[in-house]
């Protein structure tokens, strides 16, 4: 039996070559079938050919009927969509473009004198990479896939644990195990099933950061280790996108964003080496206050969309802090530094 397999594979694999319509492909295959089954039927047991053709007529009918009920289903399933009524497909928009009913859902969007209709257009067409599906990421995220932004993609290679459901609102009890990025981007399609969700579960390091970076408008940064931060901040200001930075620490989150490419300051400048150990403790030593990520996340979203639409005046060359314990807010100018690694003045080669 396994002979003639091979050769009906054969025989459709020389079609494909000499660009054969399918339906002379299927045509040989059924000729050599029945040559198969009248060898069985015609000759003695026994017979070398018999043999030759491995299997009995029973089991060759067997094979044929199965082959048969699944061309048979899939040619009925093919007349059923074919009866669809168009008014009842689903509708399928072209990049860029909005869908039914995406009109209704942005409108208080497009009502903004500040954002309107070219605006939900420049967040539709829009992508941004999200470092860190985190207590940051998080809020981050899911108000950009309810704002309409039309690509966002997520990096993280960590899995969901319950002690992230204290403040990581993306996730859910349902999904503790799951990685983080598949179970962001169930959180945003749940949101907003317009947008289109990328996950990457990886640890970034220099070569796939410069190639993410690459591909996105706009990076938001939300991790949690200074060397992430430190690699992001570097690939951002080497390709030109602006970078959303934020941090936590128990009751007190900063903001800012870092364009080196339009004069601004980037990370690195303002943090040029990280904490000594002990100085900057994680979450998990120092703790942090449930809802401060989501205050800051959504910062970071709002920050995001002004960027991405030109509303308003962003926070280019400036630090925001904001201490939840005490209920104040404030901005600090910020710098470049001319002796920056990133973005700092270079001599010019002699």
């Amino acid at each position: 039996m396994a002979l003639i397999l091979i050769m009906a594979a054969a025989l459709w694999g020389l079609g494909h070559l000499m660009d054969a319509p399918r339906q002379a492909r299927w045509t040989m295959i059924g000729l050599l079938y029945v040559a198969v089954l009248a060898v069985h039927v015609a000759l003695p047991q026994g017979h070398p050919l018999r043999a030759a053709t491995g299997g009995s007529a029973g089991e060759w009918l067997v094979l044929g009927g199965l082959l048969g009920l699944v061309l048979a289903y899939r040619k009925g399933l093919a007349r059923v969509r074919a009866r669809v009524r168009p008014e009842n497909r689903p509708a399928e928009a072209q990049p860029g473009t909005f869908a039914t009913g995406e009109i209704d859902r942005y409108a208080r969007h497009i009502v903004l004198r500040e954002i309107g209709g070219v605006g939900q257009k420049r967040l539709k067409e829009a992508s941004v990479l999200v470092v860190g599906a985190g207590g940051l990421g998080s809020p981050a995220m899911l108000y950009l896939a309810a704002a309409g932004v039309g690509t966002i993609g997520v990096v993280d290679d960590d899995d969901v644990e319950g002690t992230n459901l204290q403040r990581q609102v993306i996730h859910t009890d349902a999904r503790i195990g799951k990685p983080k990025v598949f179970s962001a981007v169930d959180g945003m399609r749940a949101v907003n099933p317009h947008v289109t969700a990328r996950p990457y579960r990886r640890r970034l390091d220099a070569e796939a950061a410069a190639d993410l970076v690459g591909a996105y408008d706009l990076v938001l940064d939300g991790c949690d280790n200074f060397e992430t931060r430190y690699l992001v901040n570097r690939a951002c200001a080497e390709a030109g996108v602006p970078l959303i930075g934020a941090a936590l620490s128990q009751w007190e989150g900063q903001l800012s964003t870092y364009a080196p490419a339009a004069g601004t300051p980037c990370y690195e400048c303002i943090f040029p080496s990280a904490p000594a150990a002990g100085l900057a403790p994680s979450c998990a030593e120092a703790g942090v206050l449930g809802p401060l990520p989501g205050v800051v996340g959504s910062m970071m979203a709002v920050e995001a969309i002004k960027e991405l639409t030109g509303a308003g005046e962003g926070l280019r060359g400036r630090l925001l802090i904001y201490d939840a314990l005490y209920g104040e807010t404030r901005t600090i100018a910020l710098k470049r530094r001319p002796d920056c690694p990133v973005c700092g003045d270079r001599p010019a080669p002699a």
